[in-house]
Parts: structure tokens; C-alpha cells; sequence
């Protein structure tokens, strides 16, 4: 437990008031621990009503949990509302109506009233969990102690709980997340790229912006704001930060064999530029990022059977991700697309795709989005199932070809998430025939 925690218990900071954390997730669950530990009076509130007190874990007993429709009753009392990720905080309004907003937080907020390590955080639409790990492991093998968290593996309310201080907080953030924060303010600050995303969510492109440029509003001119060329033209009028700003793209500085195509070379470089800050070397950087190998899910090569290459990319859940990973093949590639549709601009992408892609095999879910424009340029093809999608591209398949799950979609249509999608394709690759 770090010494800011042990302060807010010692002086009874948040001893008796009232909690609310709306959403059982990891993270929710994570804050509402937390809550609990400064001896708050926790509520949780979620709005599935098959979630059971089991689902609070080691809180069962100790808070109070509410299921079901949210309820005005269930926030005005409320000292302190911490928002898991995710959580539709404007569909929320008639239920707030009259809630101070300074009481309103997401995990990621509240958790970094307690830090005291330098914080590096990553956001942008696509890259950001590579880009995110690649940093990490540069720090770590150049001897510096890292926490790694907050969008992927550890919420940061739970390092504070359970793990020890480390020298280094990286962390990767999401719209979702930063949305709600005021005050958080990382010392280094990396947006990777921006494109249409979670559209689902936000209202608009200009939303999702705003709620992305969040990390960057509490910086200071001790602090780095490295933002990728690519967005020099929206940036031109926006007064974003008081941060030194600094461009990055992609460059040829570092050789990194295991991290294809030029997306990957212009996160490795929004990795070095991050990682000097913290005074590693060059030499130190080139060698980590030589041995660097991509994390499941993203550009991963599953195997290759009869001279045709299985990758799985299943985190690509954008257009913008898509493409990218279509553009690191030299080979003719046949991708698989398909779920729950995020928006985007699908001419532009069948633009991009053009001269790669041979054949485009839908299966699931956003068919009516994909199709219609696609089967314009593309030999389009749809099968209710992942499974029965890969094995129509394996038939159709020449040697020299990649068979690419790239679905630019959410997965929740068939899938509980992206690894599990990514696993199935796997499952099925690995039950074809050599």
C-alpha cells in the first residue's frame, strides 16, 4: 500500500462518505476495492440483472450491490461516482441530474490521485497495446522498474492495492476512460494515430478527439506530448496543452524484424521517443526492439499450410487497424472481416486495400456495411461463422496467399471478446489439413 493511500486512511479522508462505482467489470470491481480500503461505504451499481453477489469476489458482504435499470436513489447520495471504462456516462444524465460533476471520476482518475511515479501513457485508435508493451519491456530491460496497466492486464486501483511501487507507471488509455478524468496528468504522453473508432460510443469524431486529448490537458512544460505527424493538420487550431510538443512518424532507425509493415515502424518510433525521456539509450532501445515479438492477436502468424500463411489479427477491431495489417504483407492476402460494426470509412479503405487484398470473405455481423461498397472493387463472399469463413478461403486458397483475420469489428456479436474470436481462429487453423 503506497504512502498517499495510507494518508487518505490515517486522515480519514474518505472514511464514511458514500461511494457509488457503477460497473462490475475488473476495473470497477478494482476502484470498489480501493473505496473500501479507505473505508468509504461502497456501492455498486450495475445494470445487469444477472450479476450476483459472487461477482463482487473477496467485496462480497462489504458493499453494497444494486442490479437492474439505474435510479436517481442509486447516485444522490453519492459523495464520490467512480466510472468503470465503457460506461455511457451522458445515456446516464437524467439519472445525475443535479450531481456535481467534480464528484464524478473514471478508475483511471481515481487511481492516479494516489501516484506518485512518473506516468507514460499511450492512447490513439489503433497501435496503442503493441506500442504500450514495446515500451514496457525497453524500461524494463534497460533496469528500470515498470508498472504496466490501466486499458490492458492491471487496473491501476489495483497496483496501488497489491503490487510493489515501481519506478515507472505506462500505461495504455482509452477514450472510454479518459472521458471522465480532470485531473490526471502523465509526464509523457503518446498519441499514436487517430481514426474512426468506437463510434458506437461516442457521439462524434469530434467527441472521441476531445475525449482522447483529456490525457494531455493537465501537463505542464516539464511534461512531453508526442503526437504523430499524421494529425499536425486537426491539431493546427486546437490549444490542447500546455505540454512541450514534440512529432514523431515512422522511420528506419531501429530494425525490427517481428514488427511488419510501416504502422509498426512508426510505433517503434513513438516508443523510442517515449523511453529516452526516462534516459535510456539508443543502443538500449535498438536491442530490445530487435527481440521484440508481436503480442497474440495482433499480426500474429498462426502457421502455414500448403504454402498458404494463417495470421491472426483479431484486435484489429478498425478500419484504420485493417489496413494496416493488410499492408504488411508483400503477398496476395485474402481477409476476413466481420461483427459488431464501429464505423468508418469504408471507400477509403477499399481504396487502401486495392493491388493487396484478392478476395474478401465477411462472415457475422456487418455485412450491410461492408458489403455493399466492397463488392464494388472485391470478390465479396459472406458465411454465417468465422469457422465456415476460413475454410471457404482455405478451398479458394493459391500457395503464396495469406488468409488474414483482420475483422475491423467489434466481436461481441458472436464472441465474448477479440482473444476469444482470436482463439477460435486458431482452433480452426490448427484443425486444417497440412
Amino acid at each position: 500500500m503506497n504512502r498517499i493511500v495510507r494518508n487518505f486512511i490515517d486522515q480519514h479522508i474518505l472514511s464514511g462518505k458514500q461511494a457509488v462505482v457503477v460497473g462490475v467489470g475488473k476495473s470497477g470491481l478494482a476502484a470498489a476495492r480501493l473505496l473500501d480500503v479507505l473505508g468509504a461505504n461502497v456501492r455498486v451499481v450495475d445494470r445487469n440483472e444477472d450479476v450476483t453477489e459472487d461477482t463482487l469476489g473477496e467485496l462480497k458482504g462489504k458493499v453494497e450491490l444494486v442490479t437492474g435499470p439505474h435510479k436517481k436513489r442509486h447516485f444522490s447520495d453519492a459523495d464520490i461516482i467512480v466510472f468503470s471504462p465503457g460506461v455511457p456516462v451522458k445515456k446516464l444524465a437524467p439519472v445525475l441530474e443535479g450531481i456535481a460533476p467534480h464528484t464524478m471520476v473514471s478508475e483511471l482518475e481515481f487511481a492516479s490521485w494516489f501516484i506518485e511515479a512518473p506516468m507514460l501513457a499511450v492512447t490513439g485508435s489503433n497501435g496503442k497495446t503493441t506500442t504500450t508493451t514495446l515500451i514496457s519491456d525497453i524500461l524494463e530491460q534497460a533496469g528500470r522498474t515498470v508498472f504496466t496497466g490501466g486499458n490492458i492486464g492491471v487496473p491501476l486501483c489495483e497496483y496501488l492495492l497489491d503490487m510493489e511501487p515501481a519506478e515507472i507507471i505506462v500505461l495504455e488509455v482509452s477514450s472510454f476512460q479518459l472521458q471522465n478524468c480532470r485531473l490526471f496528468k502523465p509526464h509523457v504522453g503518446v498519441f499514436l494515430n487517430f481514426a474512426a473508432n468506437h463510434l458506437d460510443y461516442h457521439e462524434d469524431m469530434n467527441e472521441y478527439l476531445e475525449a482522447k486529448l483529456t490525457l494531455f490537458n493537465r501537463m505542464t512544460g516539464e511534461d512531453i506530448a508526442l503526437m504523430h505527424e499524421s494529425m499536425r493538420d486537426i491539431m493546427k487550431d486546437r490549444s490542447f496543452t500546455n505540454a512541450h510538443v514534440q512529432w514523431f512518424d515512422a522511420t528506419d532507425r531501429f530494425d525490427a524484424p517481428h514488427l511488419p509493415g510501416e504502422h509498426n515502424r512508426s510505433n517503434v518510433e513513438a516508443a523510442w521517443q517515449a523511453v529516452k525521456q526516462f534516459g535510456v539509450t539508443k543502443e538500449q532501445a535498438a536491442k530490445t526492439i530487435l527481440n521484440f515479438k508481436p503480442l497474440a492477436h495482433r499480426i500474429e502468424p498462426v502457421g502455414e499450410k500448403r504454402g498458404v500463411l494463417y495470421v491472426n489479427d483479431s484486435k484489429a477491431t478498425t478500419l484504420e487497424a485493417a489496413l494496416a495489417a493488410v499492408r504488411s504483407f508483400d503477398r496476395p492476402v485474402r481477409i476476413l472481416m466481420g461483427g459488431v460494426w464501429k464505423g468508418g470509412d469504408v471507400v477509403a479503405f477499399a481504396k487502401g486495400i486495392k493491388g493487396s487484398v484478392v478476395h474478401v470473405g465477411l462472415f457475422g455481423g456487418a455485412r450491410e456495411e461492408l458489403e455493399p461498397e466492397l463488392s464494388k472493387s472485391f470478390t465479396v463472399t459472406w458465411d454465417e461463422t468465422l469457422e465456415k469463413a476460413i475454410k471457404r478461403q482455405t478451398a479458394k486458397a493459391d500457395a503464396g496467399d495469406v488468409i488474414l483475420l483482420s475483422p475491423a469489428t467489434a466481436s461481441f456479436d458472436q464472441y465474448n471478446g477479440m482473444a476469444q474470436r482470436g482463439a477460435d481462429f486458431k482452433r480452426v487453423v490448427g484443425g486444417l489439413d497440412d
